[in-house]
């Protein structure tokens, strides 16, 4: 019986440390030498590092972790100790693969394996836009301001028009992928000064299971927190 048990014991041993984790991040660097690359997440308000690789000669990485549910976990190229470059995973359960370069590591990134960064990568590409547009009017600004005073008011009034067109656009862009955890992250974390009634809106139209999520529990506890009590 002693036997036994001491058997059974080294058996449950074993499988614990042998247990599959739930996330697998690998990929590849091209032009990368020497460098480290870290995983990190926020938590209370603070960039944590959940692991990191040291690159001395190869430019494959891989991580392995464990990942209750979808999360945004950011991927930090150091190059040097002036150079610092973050790029947004938003992580699933599973096996999501990252290829990128060292000249451009962020913008040149193909992320693929998760369903929520398509529907990331997807706002984001309509982001871009809305940026290129911004710095647009700042050239236009920069140009014509010096020439023409009346300009200046002409500027304030199409960047007004810029920042709220992107606020709609995030309000709807989030309202129409009710069902992704991506929807309660973007009114997290892209439009946080927007009108109360535009985050409950949000809120409201989410799935069952989007409102259980880690950033659907977030968005309900920042609004109760921006909830007038006299209402």
């Amino acid at each position: 019986m002693r036997n036994l048990y001491f058997l059974f014991t080294i058996i449950t041993i074993f499988s614990c440390t042998n247990k599959p984790t739930d996330l697998v991040i690998s990929g590849t660097i091209e032009d990368l030498k020497k460098g480290s690359l870290y995983l990190e997440k926020f938590q209370d308000s603070t960039m944590v590092i959940l692991d990191s690789v040291y690159f001395n000669g190869k430019n494959t990485f891989k991580f392995e972790l464990d990942l209750p549910e979808p999360e945004v976990l950011f991927l930090r190229l150091n190059k040097s100790k002036s150079d610092n470059n973050a790029l947004a995973i938003f992580a699933d359960k599973g096996e999501i693969v990252v290829n990128s370069n060292l000249k451009n590591f962020v913008f040149d990134a193909k992320v693929t394996g998760s369903e929520q960064q398509k529907v990331l990568e997807e706002y984001l590409k309509i982001m871009s836009r809305f940026n290129d547009r911004n710095l647009d009017l700042i050239q236009d600004q920069l140009q014509k301001a010096s020439d023409d005073s009346t300009y200046i008011m002409t500027y304030e009034e199409q960047y007004s028009k810029l920042v709220t067109n992107k606020y709609l656009y995030t309000i709807n862009f989030a309202i129409n992928n009710k069902d992704s955890e991506v929807s309660p992250y973007l009114a997290l974390t892209e439009i946080p000064n927007v009108n109360i009634k535009y985050l409950d809106t949000i809120y409201k139209a989410l799935t069952p299971k989007i409102k259980e999520s880690r950033y659907g529990i977030k968005l309900k506890e920042t609004l109760d927190e921006l909830q007038d009590p006299n209402d």
